[in-house]
């Protein structure tokens, strides 16, 4: 791919998530595209640069799936007439595989992004990410999730 078609490719994406295909905001989104591309030139035209891309856009639309995900799951359970029984607030400690201080802030930031938890605190050892919830079924399954959703495509991005 060059970077004249990837400048136009994200001068599309610019006016899809503006919601503006005016002449001039595509130029805007090709200007922004532009100095993206000029930033990140030495990244993707190294060894590896498009799998890395591609790995990015893979973890952006996890996190998009997951934000929709999440804020339906808050809407449900904060129109119930009975929130107050559904509602199980608890902080779970989730084991951490990722290690730089890049990634657990990715991970974390992640996480605290979609509706309905938060990313409290860091064990000392940073081997523990403390998580709040809003509402806890199981322990485990949430585990699981962060560590085979979020984690695993933070993995692969900085590999």
């Amino acid at each position: 791919m060059t970077t004249a078609s990837l400048v136009v490719i994200l001068a599309l994406i610019w006016a899809a998530i503006t919601g503006s295909f005016s002449g001039l905001n595509l130029l805007f989104g090709g200007v922004i595209g532009l100095v993206a591309a000029l930033l990140l030139r030495h990244s993707l035209t190294g060894r590896g640069g498009w799998r890395k891309l591609r790995r990015a856009l893979s973890l952006t639309l996890l996190f998009l799936y997951e934000l929709l995900a999440s804020a339906i799951r808050v809407a449900l359970i904060v129109l119930r007439p009975d929130m107050d029984k559904v509602i199980e607030p608890a902080i779970v400690a989730v084991p951490l595989t990722v290690q730089s201080d890049a990634q657990i802030t990715l991970l974390a930031n992640l996480i605290t992004l979609t509706p309905g938890t938060l990313s409290v605190d860091l064990s000392p050892d940073r081997s523990l990410l403390y998580v709040h919830t809003l509402s806890l079924g199981d322990r485990d399954a949430m585990i699981a999730e962060i560590k085979n959703g979020f984690e695993k495509k933070v993995l692969e991005v900085f590999q």
